[in-house]
């Protein structure tokens, strides 16, 4: 099979390596992959601003196939033939403070899809069976991946922000653009804030219901009751702070930014909140899987073939993606 692989760290680049198909161990399956979705976490991997992944490894979270084979003993309903989404949370150990709290995103055994375990830039790829998922009918393969991540860690993020009616979204990429929707169906009314000079993206944003769309060093019309901030730009937080009311909440939602610069404690006080997201949990993916398909999400995005995944990363470096990019082997591509 082909198998798209980052062979040393920070190379910035995937070597198109031919490998055997992978046989399911016990508690896993194995899946055909019909399309995978390319998340800014994979950008992160690739060009090493996450440390210590498994090298070689194959990118990609945002997972969605067919199960081909059911390994010994696993825990699952699933069948051969049967679709299913594979997301980042790829392990917890069940066992630990934070497991047996609801928290198993912080689990500190926890491996990640694409980063510790091998991930969906292949033509098949082996999961732990508790971590993969059925996907609602109503979406494509390639609709479908970007829900993955995008959706999972951008409703997590979402949710985090509270209940206030004015919400800022800092960086419209793949995740804002799918929680714009879940906002606006929500009766929100939503900001979103892009680079400066990207008409486009602003442009983007107002299609999907954003009330007002412009620069990020702007200030919007009306103050804002919370903020995410998608984009991996540590300056984004005092400005955003700057555009909160007092009591709002900042989620930060990437899994990598840069450095946060020092500002007065001013910004912060009267009990604004500045807080990180982490992961996501199984339970995340149930309920954004079963709301996806009510509101319904719709996802834009850009096909790529399988072999060409350094130009979607590429593409995705240089802002060039409105939406989402998704990587389709090449014996599926239409």
């Amino acid at each position: 099979m082909l198998a798209m692989t980052l062979r040393r760290p920070g190379a910035r680049v995937l070597d198109a390596i031919e490998r055997p198909v992978p046989s399911p161990g016990a508690g896993h399956v194995l899946v055909k992959v019909h399309s995978c979705g390319v998340c800014r976490t994979d950008l992160h991997v690739v060009d090493g601003e996450l440390a210590d992944p498994k090298i070689p490894i194959v990118p990609g979270h945002e997972i969605v196939g067919t199960v081909e084979r059911v390994g010994a003993e696993a825990e699952t309903d699933l069948g051969p033939g049967d679709r299913v989404g594979i997301p980042w949370l790829g392990y917890v150990d069940g066992v630990c403070e934070f497991c047996r709290s609801g928290r198993e995103n912080l689990c500190p055994r926890a491996q990640f899809t694409g980063y510790q375990i091998d991930g969906g830039y292949a033509e098949y790829t082996v999961a732990d069976a508790r971590f993969v998922f059925r996907l609602p009918d109503a979406y494509s393969d390639v609709d479908a991946a970007p829900l993955l991540c995008a959706g999972l860690i951008g409703f997590r993020s979402y949710r985090m922000a509270g209940d206030g009616r004015r919400i800022g979204i800092y960086g419209f990429g793949a995740a804002a653009h799918i929680i714009t929707q879940v906002a606006v169906h929500d009766g929100r009314a939503v900001f979103a804030f892009t680079s400066p000079g990207d008409e486009r993206a602003q442009h983007f944003a107002r299609t999907l219901g954003a009330v007002w769309a412009g620069a990020s060093t702007e200030a919007p019309p009306e103050p804002l009751d919370a903020a995410i901030i998608f984009a991996p730009v540590g300056r984004l937080v005092p400005e955003a702070l700057t555009r909160i009311v007092p009591g709002g909440t900042i989620v930060c939602a990437g899994i990598h930014m840069s450095d946060i610069p020092s500002f007065p404690y001013e910004l912060l006080w009267r009990e604004r909140v500045v807080r990180s997201v982490a992961n996501l949990t199984r339970q995340d993916a149930r309920d954004f899987l079963q709301l996806a398909p009510k509101i319904p999400i719709v996802t834009h995005v850009r096909e790529y073939v399988l072999d060409d995944a350094n130009h979607a990363l590429d593409d995705l470096r240089g802002g060039r993606i409105e939406g989402a990019a998704v990587l389709v082997p090449a014996s599926r591509m239409s």
